[in-house]
């Protein structure tokens, strides 16, 4: 199979169990497993992206910011999710210190609230 499409499929089945993980009654385990799912989801969204700019469009980016710039030169993303992807690329940093539980509960929140759906969109969109 196509590196590409093992890529996507990748991403897709992250993004599918956060997704899932989401539908979940709240907890601390819920909340810090939706920051785990969160991670990987994140990681294999924009490695999916770096090759889909690398197969289609020729060009080859090393950094997830660096990635959604370019995705937004092409017209994939809008002003508003360009932002919103670096700023999810920030809080995917922060994800490290977790052990904090106000910045849990605001990675929690804001994956919840824009980042599943976003990532979800982006994902439909280079589909």
């Amino acid at each position: 199979m196509e590196r590409i499409k093992l890529k996507q499929e990748d991403a897709k089945r992250a993004i599918d169990t956060l997704t899932d993980i989401l539908e979940e009654t709240y907890s601390v385990i819920v909340r810090d497993a939706t920051i785990q799912r969160f991670e990987y989801s994140f990681e294999a969204l924009w490695k999916y992206c770096k090759e889909y700019l690398r197969e289609n469009e020729g060009i080859a980016i090393n950094s997830p910011k660096k990635c959604f710039r370019e995705l937004f030169s092409l017209g994939l993303l809008s002003d508003e999710e360009t932002v919103k992807c670096l700023e999810m690329t920030d809080r995917r940093n922060d994800t490290s210190h977790t052990y904090k539980e106000k910045v849990a509960d605001d990675i929690f929140n804001i994956v919840k609230n824009e980042y599943a759906n976003l990532m979800k969109q982006l994902l439909n969109r280079l589909e």
